[in-house]
């Protein structure tokens, strides 16, 4: 497979193109906002991933169902068996 690298001389161009198009001073106002956002992105996830491993455990099926021998009625059957009667 062809592994795309770019070399010193494209770094060079495309840093050149950079600072013709923004000037000498926004250029390191952006890359300063750029190592923000990484570090906040960073920040986000390692806090995404302390959440997760505090949660609970989810209840399983098993422990979701009802006794042996028990019925659930939800409402509205509840309410058409009171009405037969």
């Amino acid at each position: 497979m062809y592994q795309m690298a770019l070399g010193y001389q494209e770094l060079l161009v495309i840093l050149f193109i950079l600072l013709l198009l923004f000037g000498s001073t926004r250029l390191p106002q952006l890359a300063r906002g750029l190592g923000k956002s990484i570090r906040e992105f960073k920040r986000g996830v390692a806090e995404g991933e302390a959440a997760a491993d505090e949660q609970p455990e989810l209840p399983r099926r098993e422990a979701l169902r009802a006794p042996e021998g028990s019925r659930l009625e939800d409402e509205r059957t509840a309410s058409r068996a009171e009405k037969l009667r």
